[in-house]
């Protein structure tokens, strides 16, 4: 089944409601609402997930997917989510060591996390991340078959910049229930950005306006629609409704639940 997500930052319960108010209006053909975990904002991710929901803002058409940091689990304590009934899916990744040192993690990697959530979470769906920028591809592809066979059913990717890459990682993730990603990157701050994080290569022709942006998301967008893919917006640093308006029907995925 066919879906389109949009990653919202939980800033606050107030702006995270605004934010799901206008994606409601200006692009109707979301599906589901996926939230980063944040250390330095005041909501985790399934907190948001879970406030969204409860506040009635997420129709029964619409599904919210926490991010996991698996590098915050504790293995003494329950796992986030697993108090929330109403919680069906979830992204796992491994998580950027905290800036504030203060802030304890432990040695999880990602396919630790995705088994301890099959074994006492067996109801929920659970994502992982795929990244074809930060290591060798043939690293990222093994650890795909780890996640896999630890319990993950399908693959978020990170966000995408040429529709060069788009077809390899396609060729690579052939099979594999993905949703494939896409953000803007205007100007040299935010590209600077994503190849300091990320290890991003862009093209020689990469244009960082604002409407080469957005034809690329339309691009995306048809690519996963022909192949019967998902894919997910992550919209930083633009304004919601001028990036997501151009957007509206370009993908129709199913509105069924999960």
């Amino acid at each position: 089944m066919s879906r389109l997500s949009i990653e919202l930052i939980p800033r606050g319960g107030e702006a995270l409601l605004r934010d799901d108010a206008v994606v409601r209006d200006v692009l109707p053909d979301v599906t589901d609402i996926n939230i980063p975990d944040l250390l330095r904002l005041p909501l985790r991710s399934w907190q948001a997930v879970r406030a969204l929901r409860e506040h009635g803002a997420g129709a029964a058409s619409l599904n919210g997917i926490p991010h996991i940091r698996a590098i915050d689990i504790d293995p003494d304590r329950p796992l986030p989510g697993a108090d929330d009934p109403g919680l069906r899916e979830i992204l796992v990744i491994a998580g950027d060591p905290p800036q504030d040192m203060s802030h304890r993690t432990w040695p999880n990697t990602t396919v630790d996390i995705i088994g301890r959530y099959r074994r006492e979470l067996p109801h929920l769906k659970i994502y992982a991340a795929f990244d074809p920028y930060r290591r060798a591809p043939y690293r990222e592809l093994e650890d795909i078959r780890r996640k896999k066979a630890a319990g993950a059913c399908g693959f978020f990717t990170q966000p995408l910049f040429d529709r060069r890459m788009l077809e390899l990682s396609a060729s690579w993730l052939e099979d594999e229930t993905v949703f494939w990603g896409v953000s803007p990157v205007i100007g040299p701050k935010s590209r600077a950005y994503w190849e300091r994080v990320n290890r991003v290569v862009f093209p020689r022709d990469f244009n960082p306006s604002l409407q080469a942006n957005i034809a690329f998301a339309q691009d995306v967008l048809r690519f996963a629609r022909e192949r019967g893919d998902s894919a997910y917006l992550m919209p930083v640093k633009v304004d919601l409704a001028t990036y997501l308006a151009p957007l509206r029907g370009i993908f129709r995925p199913d509105h069924n639940p999960v």
